[in-house]
């Protein structure tokens, strides 16, 4: 497999980003000074590294984008009996995708926080939380999170609704994530993919 330009990745370097999070043994001989996160991407999806794939595009996408993908994946695993809170977090970080605003923030954390800390689409909110401003309340002292921060909850995220239905299919499951991650990291919706019924997100709608 060959991916294209990730039109929506800036750094010039797959080790400028890998130093945001921790590669598998095996993935870190993979890596050098030189090569593009496109084409590490590639290895690893070669090598059958698949959870270091999703990390490295969690991590190199813009954050509207991360949070978009968790979105994605958060919701074509929800469960047909998933209880309404579940789809007002995914809703309220895809709002954020869409607009994202102080208050559009706050609100993905406070449904994050009634949904559960132990679901894929909470950390799709979170990580969308996570993004900027501050993490304490309004009117306390301003914490901003760390630049990371979004990457590792998106991450978490994808990495999590890989299990959460037929465990056993996980592999599968982070091919068919990534595929969705690479059309957004070229400049897609991440739904070019079929089966994946989500609302899709116009092109030119979400910034980087």
């Amino acid at each position: 497999m060959a991916i294209g330009a990730l039109k929506k990745v800036a750094a010039p370097r797959a080790r400028d980003v890998c130093a945001h999070f921790d590669l598998s043994d095996e993935a870190k001989g993979l890596l050098d000074d030189v090569t593009a996160p496109a084409a590490f991407l590639d290895r690893l999806i070669e090598k059958g590294h698949l959870m270091d794939a999703i990390r490295l595009l969690a991590f190199a996408l813009p954050k509207r984008e991360a949070v978009w993908w968790a979105c994605l994946c958060a919701r074509e695993m929800l469960p047909p009996d998933a209880p309404p809170a579940l789809d007002e977090v995914i809703k309220a970080a895809e709002t954020w995708v869409y607009k994202p605003t102080e208050e559009n923030r706050r609100l993905a954390m406070e449904k994050a926080e009634k949904a559960g800390f132990d679901k894929p689409a909470s950390w799709a909110a979170i990580g969308a939380f996570w993004s900027g401003g501050s993490m304490a309340p309004p009117a306390a002292p301003v914490v901003p999170p760390a630049e990371t921060l979004t990457g590792k909850a998106v991450s978490g995220a994808i990495l999590l609704a890989a299990v959460q239905r037929e465990p056993e299919r996980a592999a599968e499951r982070h091919r068919q994530f990534l595929d969705d991650g690479i059309d957004i990291a070229m400049g897609g919706t991440g739904k070019k993919r079929k089966g994946a019924a989500t609302p899709g997100v116009p092109a030119g709608s979400r910034g980087g």
